[in-house]
């Protein structure tokens, strides 16, 4: 089978095209031929040192991709070594994906859409009507986010994004608002944004001084989400005599202990699948890239070129 491996640790330069023997069908999986596999900062993280692949090196990344099993059938699911034309799926997280579903709306249902269920509805237990910001409101999980707050019944929807070309597709996804967002400023854009009144969700996957800014702006009952930590990790502990005083809760969200938990069908995927069949969520797809081009689309990647879900076209 064709694949993209690396043999060294480093940036996107270190991966290689190359032939390996199709991959071993285990007890309970099922094989599956590639259309397309998904692209993530997590495989950014992987290639460049800071979480070890299982086996060692050298290593096939990836962990999602869509194809046809044996029956024919078009299907999606997570993978231990997506980047390659041949994968193996576990049988019982197998999802159908209808034919109206392109490859990379339907990947990006996978990772980025339950991790934006999940921070609003299972962490950040958002009630209708309430103000929900939303940090990398243009990025994979943050577009699927600004849409499913909508869905969900959210009063107002603030989203951040570094350039006005990444606000503007927020605002077409159905945020009210959207302005920069970079920790100088932040409180003051964020409070406008929401009419001058202190807000009730924020999620955030940046981290660093924006997740102390973002404390600043959560008002009575507050809650803040956390689920990365694109900007460097937070400088000093939250402080619990402030979180007191607003009545305020911060928690966190890792998708891969839900689906350890749960496993993929038990955690929602169905109700996303449908929700965007029926139009009332567009999934952004900001890349598409042939497999023999993974180094181009993991630097973009890095280099925060994109927007919505990367893929590699098998």
């Amino acid at each position: 089978m064709r694949a993209i491996q690396f043999a060294r640790f480093g940036g996107p330069e270190v991966l290689e095209a190359v032939e390996l023997p199709d991959p071993v069908v285990g007890p309970g999986q099922v094989p599956v031929e590639v259309e397309a596999a998904g692209v993530n900062f997590s495989d950014v993280r992987q290639i460049a040192g800071h979480n070890s692949p299982p086996g060692g090196l050298p290593f096939v990344p990836g962990t999602e991709v869509i194809g046809r099993d044996a029956l024919g059938r078009r299907v999606m699911g997570f993978t231990a070594n997506g980047y390659a034309s041949k994968a193996v799926l576990d049988a019982g997280d197998l999802v159908v994906v209808p034919g109206s579903l392109g490859a990379g709306e339907a990947l990006a249902l996978l990772a980025q859409g339950l991790t934006a269920l999940h921070l609003l509805r299972s962490s950040a237990r958002m009630r209708p009507g309430e103000s929900v910001v939303v940090h990398a409101g243009a990025g994979g999980v943050g577009s699927l986010a600004v849409q499913l707050a909508r869905v969900l019944g959210a009063g107002r929807v603030i989203a951040t994004a570094s350039t006005e070309d990444k606000r503007s597709l927020a605002r077409s996804l159905g945020a009210d608002a959207a302005v920069d967002g970079a920790a100088t400023g932040y409180a003051e854009r964020v409070i406008e944004a929401n009419r001058g009144r202190p807000v009730d969700v924020v999620l955030d996957a940046v981290g660093g001084e924006v997740f102390e800014a973002a404390l600043t702006v959560l008002g009575m009952f507050g809650r803040l989400v956390t689920y990365g930590s694109a900007a460097g990790r937070t400088a000093s502990p939250v402080d619990p005599a402030r979180l007191v005083a607003g009545n305020q809760g911060v928690c966190g969200f890792w998708l891969k202990a839900l689906l350890a938990a749960r496993g993929l069908c038990g955690a929602g995927i169905g109700e996303l699948v449908d929700l965007a069949v029926a139009g009332r969520i567009r999934p952004v797809v900001g890349g598409v890239y042939p497999l023999g081009e993974a180094r181009r689309a993991l630097a973009d990647l890095a280099g925060r070129r994109t927007v919505g879900k990367v893929v590699l076209k098998v």
